[in-house]
């Protein structure tokens, strides 16, 4: 049995958890709502207050299914009550942002400021020039967002410049040794 597959979901108060025909799943809470076709193979019951996911057999493929549509819906449950926030440090001289309306500025060294769009559903602040906040209800736009963001300027490993995350860790190489 899948060990979190097999957990129930609490759904908080405030939630409303709707399952439509062929495990179309959508999910109201006071931050907002999101909706997911699930897969058809698993069978989703909300009762008590409680979500459950139920699969048929243990074949290989619905065991791997089982644990992912919990945590599929158990994450549209929290985004839609506590949201998700991404963190990012820009580290580097003269490397900055900027935030106008929905555009976000980055200086990054290139010959050119780099300009993205922040998409539907994100919000991003910038604090201070060097720290970039990227929040949203749905898990997977806002980790998508900040990646993309990171790659625009990945930290290097010798003096540590780049896009990072607040909490990566940046395995540091030494520079050339010098002539003896």
């Amino acid at each position: 049995m899948s060990r979190i597959g097999k957990l129930p979901i609490a759904i908080p108060a405030g939630v409303e958890v709707k399952i439509a025909a062929g495990n179309e799943l959508t999910v109201k809470g006071p931050k907002g709502t999101l909706s997911r076709k699930l897969s058809s193979d698993m069978t989703i019951a909300q009762e008590n207050g409680q979500i459950t996911v139920v699969r048929p057999n243990d074949l290989k493929r619905f065991k791997a299914l089982h644990g992912l549509t919990r945590t599929l819906i158990n994450n549209m449950v929290v985004g839609v009550t506590e949201g998700y926030v991404k963190r990012l440090e820009i580290n580097g001289t003269g490397y900055r942002a900027a935030k106008a309306g929905k555009k976000l500025t980055l200086n990054l060294g290139y010959s050119h400021p780099v300009e993205m769009e922040d998409p539907e559903g994100i919000t991003s602040e910038v604090d201070g020039n060097t720290k970039i906040i990227i929040s949203g209800i749905d898990k997977e736009k806002v980790g998508q967002y900040a990646a993309n963001i990171r790659e625009k300027r990945p930290p290097e490993p010798y003096k540590g410049k780049g896009i990072k995350y607040e909490n990566e860790y940046i395995r540091r190489k030494a520079g050339k040794a010098g002539k003896k």
